[in-house]
């Protein structure tokens, strides 16, 4: 093989590994964000609102 095809072979491979290696896989099915509820101060408009509401 020529040095061409070395090089590139050696492309493929390092960027099929980083494809490969990049994949995780989540363990955890619960998650301490609790994405269905809005945040606090979100529906709210920016300086229209009373303290401690």
């Amino acid at each position: 093989m020529n040095v061409k095809t070395r090089l590139l072979a050696l492309l493929f491979l390092a960027l099929g590994s980083l494809f490969v290696g990049g994949c995780i896989t989540r363990t955890s099915t619960d998650s301490s964000i609790p994405w269905s509820r809005p945040a606090d101060w979100e529906g709210q408009i920016p300086g229209l609102t009373q303290p401690g509401m």
